[in-house]
């Protein structure tokens, strides 16, 4: 990776404070009402669950999803979580949720790939104008701070999941830019697959597995970020603590690619599935890109973060035709993406696979307590 500059105040991007460095949120977090949208999903629960141990005073989990939610009801039996039917798409049923509310973590979203390129009005109207409503009824509310979920997707875009979640993000700086005296704080996090996440390839790989049928791989050479949902809920606590309005974190992050994931997880589990390549599905791509170099040229390198800082200029091209920005693209050579990070191999794979709760219940089922203990003791110290 080449050098990220760093940026002192008055630069003419993001209107810069000082980086909080301690890495405790719990004095963020102590006694505050937070809702999670779309909080039904493998984020929500984890977040739901690490707010509650850092005393958290209220969760609100809100989706449109009421059996979901009744699962999860149970889940948090006499713990302080409420629930609130709504939908990001209805403005207004957002209300309930948001009133008295200090934090919001907006999860809601469409994410599966092909659904969205079938269905691209669907994902437009849940991804860009829900996340809309949720910065405008929070703004309302007198949210102090609202953290929206991102993906890998959503840089140099090909698929409808990706373009409309690189909308999010322009909504967010667009906010950000018009509302530059709000107490409010909107944020962006950016992350690439979660590994064991709902929908995700690692359940998936698992259920071939305990079924005896072939690992469907699309392309064996495609590399893909790996990140445990561990480090998701990191991210957005780090957000939390250091963002200021319209800027956009990433958790450096390792990649494998897709062919070495299914052979690791065969290996993992000792069974004698094959893999199956299926060739590329609608709207993928052979690597994932996290920040592209014009993005990195304006980035700050906070050790295991990336902080990319928000053009804040107004819409004046006078300053921008006749000043630009000297050097602007010439230090950053390289996008930072999942074929130029730090490559796992087949036993970093399983090490990290290790590390996932799911993954040892799985094994635990497959291979019976000692075995599956003799298999982790092997990866985990």
């Amino acid at each position: 990776m080449g050098q990220v500059r760093s940026r002192t105040k008055g630069d003419g991007y993001s209107r810069f404070v000082e980086s909080i460095t301690s890495n405790d949120v719990t004095p963020r977090l102590r006694d505050q009402v937070i809702t999670i949208t779309g909080g039904t999903g493998s984020f929500g629960n984890t977040m739901a669950r690490y707010a509650l141990e850092q005393g958290c005073r209220e969760v609100r989990i809100l989706s449109r999803d009421e059996a979901k939610q009744d699962s999860q009801r149970h889940d948090f039996t006499n713990k302080p979580v409420r629930f609130y039917l709504g939908d990001v798409r209805d403005a207004s049923s957002l209300d309930s949720a948001f009133k008295g509310t200090d934090l919001v973590f907006h999860a809601a979203a469409l994410k599966q790939v092909p659904s969205c390129e079938f269905f691209p009005m669907q994902a437009i109207r849940t991804n860009v104008d829900g996340s809309a409503n949720v910065l405008e009824r929070a703004n309302r509310h007198d949210v102090r701070s609202v953290v929206c979920l991102s993906t890998d997707k959503a840089v140099y875009p090909i698929n409808a999941m990706g373009m409309t979640k690189a909308l999010m993000e322009k909504l967010v700086q667009a906010w950000s830019r018009a509302n530059p005296t709000s107490e409010m704080v909107a944020s962006v996090v950016r992350y690439g697959n979660v590994l064991y996440s709902r929908g995700s390839v690692v359940p998936l790989f698992v259920r071939c597995i305990l079924d005896g049928r072939p690992l469907p791989v699309t392309e064996s050479s495609m590399t893909r970020f790996l990140m445990p949902l561990r480090d998701a809920v990191s991210l957005v606590e780090f957000a939390l603590l250091n963002a200021n309005s319209g800027e956009v974190f990433i958790r450096k992050a390792p990649a494998s690619t897709i062919g070495d994931l299914a052979s690791a997880m065969i290996e993992l589990f000792e069974a004698e599935s094959s893999i199956n390549v299926i060739g590329f599905r609608h709207g993928e791509k052979l690597f994932e890109t996290l920040a592209t170099r014009e993005e990195l040229q304006r980035s700050d390198d906070l050790g295991d973060y990336y902080r990319i800082n928000m053009d804040a200029r107004e819409l004046d091209y006078v300053g921008f035709v006749e000043e630009g920005e000297q050097g602007y693209g010439l230090a950053q050579s390289q996008n930072y993406d999942s074929h130029n990070t730090d490559r796992l191999d087949r036993e970093s794979i399983k090490a990290l696979l290790c590390t996932l709760p799911e993954i040892r219940n799985d094994l635990r089922k497959v291979h019976g307590e000692q075995r599956a203990t003799a298999i982790l003791s092997s990866y985990v110290s």
